[in-house]
C-alpha cells in the first residue's frame, strides 16, 4: 500500500513538472523575448496559451504537498525543515509570478507593465531553478531522516545546482516546443519559425549540460548514477529518444504529435529519477515503506486521492481541449 501511495505522490510529480514546468518554461521564453516591440508578438502569444490553463496546473502541486504530508509525514517533515530556504523562494517565485502575470493585464503605465512583466518572467525561472535545487538535494541523500539537515549545502551542492539548470532548460524546451505548436496551429509562420530556432537552441545545450551531468553525479551523488545506470537507463534512453523526434519533426508534425513527445521527454527522465531512487523516498536513506503513514491513513488517502481526481483530471481534460480548439480565445 505504501508502495502504491508512493507511485501516486510521483505521479502528481510528473504532472506538475509536465504542465507546470511548460509554463515556467513560456516566461523564460517571455523574459528573453527583448525590448516591447521586438517582443510584442511573441509575448502576446505566450499570454494566450498561458491565460486559460496557468492557475489550473498548479493543483498538481498542492496535490503533492497533500499527498506527502499525509501519506508520508516523517519524510515531509524531514524536507521541509532542511530545504526551507529553497522551497520558501520557490513560493515567493510562484506568488509574483502570479502577481505579475494577473496585474499586467489591467496596468497601463508604461513603467508598471515592465515592473509587474519583469516580476512574471524572472520568477519564471527562480521557482524552477529552486524545485530543481530541492530534487537535487533529496536524491543525492542530503535530507536527513530526523530533518533539520545543513539549510545551505543540502540545496547548494553540484547535483542541486545541476537539477536547477535542468530543471529550466526542461521547462524551456518543453514550452518552446508546445509554442511551436501552438504558432503552427494558428498558421503562424513567423512564430513558428521564431519557437522553432528556440527549442533546436535549448535542445542542445541542454544535451550539454546533461553530458557534463554525468561527471557531476558521478561524484557527488553515486547511488543516483549507478541507479540511473541500471533501473533507471531505459527511461533515460526514452526521454532522449522522444526529445531527439520532437526536433526532427519540428518543422513538419502535427502539433499534438510534437506536444506528446514533449511531454513524454520531460515525464520519462522524471520518472527515471523515480525509479533510480526507489525504494528510498530521501535518495539514498528512509525507505517508502519505513516512511509511510499507518495502513488506515494510507487506505483513507487513497479514497479521496481516486475521488479528487475523477473529478479534477477530467476538468482539465476538457480545459485543455477547448483552449487547444481555440474556443477560450475570447
Amino acid at each position: 500500500m505504501s508502495t502504491f501511495a508512493a507511485v501516486v505522490l510521483f505521479a502528481g510529480v510528473v504532472a506538475y513538472a509536465v504542465l507546470g514546468g511548460a509554463d515556467f518554461g513560456a516566461g523564460f521564453w517571455d523574459l528573453t523575448a527583448g525590448g516591447a516591440e521586438r517582443g510584442r508578438r511573441p509575448r502576446h502569444l505566450v499570454d494566450e496559451s498561458l491565460a486559460p490553463v496557468w492557475e489550473a496546473n498548479h493543483v498538481w502541486l498542492i496535490f503533492c504537498l497533500v499527498m506527502m504530508w499525509t501519506a508520508f509525514p516523517t519524510a515531509f517533515a524531514a524536507i521541509m525543515t532542511t530545504l526551507y530556504v529553497p522551497l520558501g523562494l520557490t513560493a515567493l517565485g510562484i506568488v509574483m509570478r502570479g502577481s505579475g502575470f494577473a496585474f499586467r493585464k489591467v496596468v497601463v503605465q508604461t513603467d508598471q507593465q515592465r515592473v509587474v512583466g519583469a516580476a512574471f518572467a524572472l520568477s519564471s525561472i527562480v521557482s524552477p531553478f529552486f524545485l530543481g535545487t530541492v530534487a537535487g538535494g533529496i536524491a543525492s541523500g542530503r535530507v536527513p531522516t530526523r530533518g533539520y539537515g545543513d539549510p545551505v549545502t543540502s540545496w547548494l551542492n553540484p547535483t542541486s545546482v545541476l537539477g536547477g539548470v535542468l530543471a529550466i532548460l526542461t521547462c524551456a524546451f518543453t514550452a518552446a516546443v508546445f509554442l511551436t505548436a501552438e504558432a503552427r496551429r494558428r498558421d503562424d509562420d513567423e512564430l513558428e519559425r521564431y519557437f522553432r530556432r528556440r527549442a533546436q537552441v535549448t535542445a542542445v545545450v541542454t544535451g550539454v549540460v546533461a553530458l557534463v551531468g554525468i561527471a557531476v553525479l558521478h561524484a557527488d551523488a553515486p547511488r543516483l548514477f549507478d541507479g540511473l545506470l541500471s533501473r533507471g537507463l531505459p527511461l533515460v534512453i526514452l526521454s532522449g529518444a522522444c526529445g531527439l523526434l520532437a526536433l526532427l519533426l519540428l518543422s513538419r508534425a502535427a502539433p499534438r504529435l510534437l506536444q506528446g513527445l514533449a511531454v513524454a521527454a520531460v515525464a520519462s527522465v522524471v520518472v527515471g529519477w523515480g525509479v533510480a531512487q526507489y525504494p528510498y523516498l530521501l535518495g539514498t536513506h528512509l525507505s517508502i515503506q519505513v516512511a509511510a503513514a499507518p495502513t488506515s491513513t494510507l487506505w483513507s488517502l487513497t479514497l479521496v486521492a481516486a475521488a479528487a481526481l475523477i473529478l479534477v483530471v477530467p476538468s482539465l481534460a476538457l480545459l485543455f481541449s477547448l483552449q487547444q480548439r481555440g474556443r477560450l480565445e475570447a
